[in-house]
């Protein structure tokens, strides 16, 4: 018998506390950052299946598997739920008004303690040192700086690798990898541009700073259009613009709100320049008496897969789950904070896809071409994937992946 069917043999007599521990996150889902009675149970449980555990972060909890001599594999879950009102009318939906697990992190949580349970009862099959992260406030891209900042790199052993997987509207059953960028960078920015005001009836009188926002938006356009190389990707939205008060009265400041996709540093880069550059132009050619101010918020990483590690993970995958149900994971422009954890330890990594939509549902709206429309997304409050047999992959997804850097030989 190999080492994973060593591991994974009891997991269908596990299946049903993980199932349990699911639905019950569902129920009683908790904001980035307020993870409490989440970090609680993890942290219980972990104990309770022999880890060190510790606290780092606030809410976030490590467990760590000291198994002799071996690799060190982390392997990390986020635990915080979204502020949206659930209307997917499941039994076990939200109890939790206006506060929803509407992108699966419920899903991590209960398939990694799955996995920290199996790997924990079968030490005779593996060797080295297993981690087991539960990250907080991924939601808000604070979390992982957060356990940084408490001293994770210094409080649990530096791994040589570390995975994560995260649930998506895909066929449950599949799992997908790449090389590569597979998640973007986001940044937020919030602009200000100074005018100065007076009554509608003496606009000479002023500095419209209405005028100039519609200007900076309008030229905004021509970023990606026209500096960033065609081929490359990255998108600018302007997602609100707000000045003013009455429809006579000229303000004397605008406020743009903008996010900024993208996967390459350079382009990033040039794409934030270029920002800057045109809000200073059209401030400069609006005679503004002030600078803009630029603030930058809710900045997230672009997650790049390590292609040695991915290959390794995607072959593991394949000679277990079989050719059919492990698919190349295209490009997301969503954005994750996971990268930040092994690259506060300078460890590689790869993130993988987890199916969670009913296969025949998918396969029906693929026919279709009617996937966007009828499979409900991440963040939707409809979103919500099924049971079986997503946990049961998301469990041996994690299990698989670590064998193949601590499997005894």
């Amino acid at each position: 018998m190999s080492n994973v069917a060593t591991v994974l043999g009891g997991l269908d007599s596990e299946l049903g506390w993980i199932r349990e521990t699911y639905t019950e996150l569902h129920r009683h889902p908790e904001l980035s950052l307020e993870e409490h009675a989440t970090s609680t149970m993890v942290e219980a449980k972990l104990a309770a299946f022999g880890y060190s555990v510790s606290r780092i972060g606030g809410t976030g909890v490590v467990g760590v598997m000291l198994n002799g001599e071996g690799p060190t594999v982390l392997a990390r879950a986020d635990m915080d739920a979204l502020p949206v009102t659930e209307a997917t009318g499941l039994p076990y939906a939200s109890q939790v008004d206006g506060v929803m697990h509407a992108c699966g992190h419920d899903v991590h949580v209960s398939t990694l303690l799955g996995a920290a349970k199996l790997l924990a009862e079968g030490r005779d099959a593996w060797s080295g040192t297993y981690i087991a992260l539960f990250q907080p406030a991924e939601e808000i891209g604070a979390g992982s700086q957060v356990m940084i900042d408490d001293g994770l790199a210094t409080k649990v052993p530096r791994p040589d690798v570390a995975f994560a997987q995260h649930v998506m509207p895909l066929p449950a059953g599949t799992v997908a990898t790449t090389a590569g960028p597979v998640l973007s960078a986001a940044d937020s920015l919030k602009i200000v541009v100074y005018g100065k005001g007076a009554h509608g009836s003496m606009p000479h009188m002023s500095v419209d700073p209405v005028v100039l926002a519609a200007s900076i938006v309008v030229r905004l356009q021509s970023v990606v259009s026209r500096q960033v190389k065609p081929g490359d990707f990255a998108v600018v939205t302007v997602g609100a613009l707000k000045a003013g008060t009455a429809s006579n009265i000229i303000p004397d400041h605008a406020t743009m709100l903008l996010n900024i996709r993208t996967y390459d540093p350079h382009v990033r880069s040039t794409v934030l320049a270029a920002i800057e550059r045109i809000v200073r132009g059209e401030c400069s050619a609006a005679g503004t008496s002030r600078e803009p101010d630029f603030e930058y918020y809710d900045q997230f990483p672009a997650t790049s897969n390590d292609a040695a590690v991915t290959e390794g993970v995607h072959a593991s995958f394949v000679a277990h789950f079989g050719a059919d149900a492990v698919h190349e994971a295209q490009r997301q422009t969503a954005s994750e904070d996971f990268s930040r954890i092994p690259d506060a330890f300078g460890a590689p990594y790869t993130f993988w896809l987890l199916g969670g939509a009913d296969p025949e549902e998918f396969q029906a709206a693929a026919a279709k071409g009617t996937v966007a429309k009828d499979i409900p997304a991440n963040h939707s409050p409809l979103f919500a994937p099924v049971m079986d047999p997503t946990l049961s992959m998301g469990v041996q997804a994690h299990v698989v992946s670590a064998l193949s850097y601590l499997a005894a030989q």
